[in-house]
């Protein structure tokens, strides 16, 4: 809730007029409490699972035909059920596991200095805020992705993820509940390392799973703008992880590829993506009739 009692007072204290963003946010924020703010997360989880995935579905049940070319493994078809048994799988999670972890990890937002207050934060803060968020949440998922590949930690916890070996957009956030509450650490350490407002919380947490839906999809389109972001792995990337399944020791990363082309987990798709090209050079070593499907081995 602001501590100020109208506009004219939140002028004065700041020592300047408001801009019309933070007029809009002075009269709708002014009575409402932090945590009602707050839990507007899961107004906006639930909105970015539920529409965002749409778009792919339509797609493939609509335009199957143009986009084909873009699809990644061609072969594989969801149905319109499909996708909504997933949907409905994914809610379930939600209503039982996220939802109520947003509701009850207020304090922690407080305690990390999240703010609400005037005034807004510049463009250039809410860009260079998301942009250490991306970079913490990545390097930390990169490892504890690792940690569940482990036989342990895929038996008992990650198979379920690696159930779509083909993912589709609804599959981002399907997962066990314990990889869903561990997996919420890393995005929690960015906010916390560099606090800033709640809006910048907002557009972290709604980007952070529209990423993780695009590199779902199942779909490598040429024209989204995120190829032209450096070292961003997108859904080819992902889906190579995801095919191997269980038994891939390649492509950990959430969002970037660095931390697997420094530690080395990214030479099974390196070499699949080599030998796919001799391929259609027509320079295979062995002359073989091999498929792209058949050399992901790793």
């Amino acid at each position: 809730m602001l501590p100020y009692a109208s506009l004219q007072d939140a002028e004065t204290a700041i020592g300047r007029s408001l801009t019309a963003a933070e007029t809009f946010w002075f009269n709708y924020s002014a009575t409402k409490s932090d945590y009602f703010l707050y839990c507007h997360n899961i107004l906006f989880l639930f909105l970015v699972f539920t529409i965002v995935p749409l778009f792919y579905v339509f797609i493939e049940l609509l335009f199957s035909k143009n986009v084909i070319a873009y699809k990644i493994q061609p072969k594989v078809k969801f149905s319109f059920a499909d996708n909504l048994n997933c949907y409905f799988d994914v809610m379930r999670m939600f209503l039982l596991v996220v939802g109520p972890l947003q509701l009850v990890s207020y304090p922690s937002i407080k305690m990390i200095g999240i703010r609400t207050s005037l005034p807004l934060p510049s463009l250039m803060e809410i860009i260079s805020q998301l942009f250490v968020y991306f970079l913490v949440e990545d390097f930390t998922n990169y490892w504890i992705h690792r940690f569940l590949h482990c036989k342990w930690g895929y038996e008992k916890i990650h198979k379920v993820h690696h159930e779509y070996t083909s993912p589709i957009g609804y599959a981002a956030p399907y997962a066990h509940w314990a990889e869903v509450l561990i997996l919420g650490i890393p995005s929690f350490l960015g906010p916390a390392m560099v606090p800033g407002h709640m809006i910048t919380f907002w557009l972290w947490i709604a980007l952070r799973q529209i990423e993780a839906i695009e590199t779902h999809s199942g779909y490598d389109f040429p024209w989204t703008f995120t190829k032209f972001i450096p070292f961003y792995g997108g859904a080819d990337y992902h889906d190579y992880h995801h095919y191997v399944g269980g038994q891939s020791q390649s492509n950990f990363a959430s969002v970037f590829t660095y931390c697997d082309y420094i530690y080395g987990t990214d030479k099974g798709y390196r070499y699949q993506k080599k030998v796919l090209e001799q391929l259609r050079d027509g320079k295979g070593n062995d002359g073989s009739n091999a498929s792209g499907q058949d050399i992901k081995s790793e």
